[in-house]
Parts: C-alpha cells; structure tokens; sequence
C-alpha cells in the first residue's frame, strides 16, 4: 500500500468491526475507526485500531477511505449530510464503500466526490460472519482500473476473491444478484424440506442426498444443512429483515431494467410475511419455520 499511508474505516458493527481488525492487522499501514456507538471502535483497540472522534477528524487524516454501513440511508448520512465525508475530503483521497446499497447512490457519491478530485469505488462484500472474521470474503468493485489497483493491496486484507466487474456501481450491481440468487434458492430449499418431510423423506438425508446431484449448492449446503435441518436461526446473522432490504434493492434494478420478477416478488412476499409473524430479527433460513407456521 505504497500510495496510502493511513486507512479510516467507518461503520464497525457486524461486519465492518472484523473488516477493519483485518486492515489493521494483516496490513502495513495504520488504521483509525469512527462509529456512531464508540463502544465498537474501542473493542478493537487490541487489534492496534485508532478511534476517531468525529468523521470529520477521520477524513482528515486518511488517505483511504471505507464505508461499511447497514444500507444507502447510512451510506448517504455518512456521505452527504452536514458533517459527512463529502463536506470534508479533499483532492487525492480515495473513497471506497463495501456497504450493500445500490448502482444508484455509487454513482452519485462518484459524481460528487469526483467533483472535488476525490476517487471513488463501490465494493460490496459476500460471504458472511465467518468470511469477515477470517478475511476470505468475496469482494465485487466497481471502479477504474486505475483505482481498482491501487485499493487491491487493502481489499486483500479482508477477501480472498477480488473482482473487477467494471465501471462505478457494477460492484453493486454484482452484489445484488448474488444475494437475489441466495434469497430464491433459500426460499425453494424451504419449500423442498416441507414437502420432501411430510411426504415421509427424513430432513437432514433430503439435503446430504440433494447435495451430490444436480441441485447441489453452497446455499443447500449452508442454509439447508446447517440451519434449517437443525432448525437453527440465531439473530446475530444476516437477518430476514436485512435480506428485505437487499432484495428491494435488486427489485428496483429490476424495474429500472424493464424486468418482471416474479420469482423476487413472492419472496419479497415471503420476507414480509415473515417480519409481520415476528421472525425478521432471525437468519434468512428462519422462512422454512413460516412455512411450517403457515402449513
């Protein structure tokens, strides 16, 4: 990281908090964190994380720039509001958000940041808890060339599997379809394990069976064997209610690129169906309990 000479880091929950610990101890430059609850920030101070004050204070001194919030309201608090980063960078930073938002507000935070000579890329993450805790997460940018190598050496630090899709927002674009996908075959899985039970199929030997033919995948071997067979939903996962959040994302594309999705919209259906019984808290998984709730 020969251009960056110190990395902040915004948003440390869930994610974010062991993204950063991975900047910060798997890289060769200082980092420094804000977080609306400074709770978070100071619990990574044995992995040598500086806490900021203040946005402001952070941009002052970072020539690296990452974002990593719960959605495009906090990206667009954190960006554009009194106080934000927009109001502060200056020529020469870089900005790079790795939060799940959408193409649009990519590519108006590039447009604006631009404008102060101020690069900018979008690079949505995949994987998990447990990828962002052992820095193997995928990562999907949308950038220049130019900005994609220079971020490359800090990406790397926290995903094995770095991917330059294309200009500003294709990032996001990536990242949506990657979870639209995950949100369909989860819903289908639950659906096969109702069915595949009540008709006199034991769970757990549905999904292994499953596995070593043609429906295989990681969602079945994920989602299915390890939660829904156990009927196992813990609420410190990707939550039903943040899986909303993502898949309206990818439902607006959809509008916006003339697409009917039909399939998206039942499981939108689904999600909500499943906040309004009082499981949106819970792992994605948790739709095949609404089904048994609901059969």
């Amino acid at each position: 990281m020969a251009d960056i000479k110190k990395i902040g880091f915004i948003g440390t929950g869930v994610m974010g908090g062991r993204m950063c610990r991975n900047l910060a101890t798997k890289g060769d430059v200082p980092v420094i964190a804000f977080d609306l609850d400074s709770d978070k920030v100071a619990a990574l101070d044995n992995a040598g994380v500086e806490a900021a004050p203040s946005i402001e204070a952070l941009v002052a001194v970072s020539d690296l720039i990452v974002i990593c919030v719960p959605g495009e309201p906090q990206v667009r608090a954190v960006l554009f509001e009194p106080g934000g980063v927009l109001e502060h960078v200056s020529a020469g930073q870089t900005v790079v958000d790795m939060t799940t938002a959408t193409a649009d507000v990519a590519r108006e935070a590039s447009e604006k940041l631009g404008d102060k000579s101020v690069d900018y890329a979008d690079a949505p993450i995949a994987r998990g808890v447990s990828s962002a805790e052992d820095g193997t997460l995928s990562i999907m940018v949308g950038g220049s060339k130019e900005v994609f190598d220079r971020i490359h050496p800090a990406m790397s630090c926290m995903g094995t599997e770095i991917t330059h899709c294309g200009g500003v927002g294709t990032g996001m674009v990536m990242k949506l379809m990657n979870n639209f996908i995950v949100f369909m075959n989860t819903s289908a899985l639950a659906e096969a394990l109702l069915i595949g039970t009540r008709a006199g199929v034991n769970g757990e030997l549905l999904f292994e069976t499953l596995a070593r033919g043609s429906a295989d995948s990681f969602v079945l071997r994920k989602h299915g064997m390890q939660y829904m067979v156990k009927e196992d939903y813990p609420d410190d996962v990707f939550s039903v209610t943040y899986s909303l959040k993502d898949l309206s994302y990818a439902l607006k594309l959809a509008e916006q690129t003339n697409v009917n999705a039909e399939t998206g919209k039942l499981v939108e259906r689904r999600f909500k169906e499943a906040i309004d019984s009082g499981y949106g808290p819970f792992y994605g998984p948790v739709v095949y309990k609404l089904l048994q709730d609901q059969n």
